[in-house]
């Protein structure tokens, strides 16, 4: 995780699935209930923001492989308004890598420098000093 400077995109937040069950997960924004006061407070004072650096055992102890799809909330997916040809569509997206994908993994978050993460979610993310050449 970096520290949360206001990016868009997901963040690192305890979930409560239906069945009772806490896990670590990465949340994105539209995921989150604004119209419930608890999650826009929470949502509000995160305090770092997803990279997308992840790093998965595949292997258990004994080498074994594990079955990522066991380790899936099936329930997490959610809405997406998107553009197609210029037009607004509405999206369903299924549980991503991280939204919902590893609700049942053994989650830790690390924080690493800002340094390691360069978006580019806008075209005008081009002009940050990240991305331009040390040649000019």
């Amino acid at each position: 995780m970096v520290k949360n400077e206001g990016e868009p995109g997901g963040g690192p937040f305890w979930v409560k699935n239906e069945n009772g069950i806490i896990s670590l997960q990465i949340i994105e924004s539209n995921q989150i209930d604004f119209l419930n006061e608890k999650q826009v407070e929470i949502f509000k004072k995160s305090t770092h923001f997803n990279p997308v650096d992840l790093v998965c055992g595949i292997k258990n102890y004994k080498g074994l492989k594990f079955n990522l799809l066991e380790y899936v909330d099936e329930n997490m997916g959610f809405i997406v308004e998107k553009t197609k040809n210029g037009k607004p569509i509405k999206a369903f997206e299924l549980p991503g890598l991280w939204n919902g994908a590893m609700a049942y993994w053994n989650t830790i978050f690390v924080e690493v420098p800002l340094t390691t993460f360069n978006p580019v979610k806008t075209v005008n993310d081009l002009l940050k000093p990240a991305h331009q050449s040390e040649n000019e």
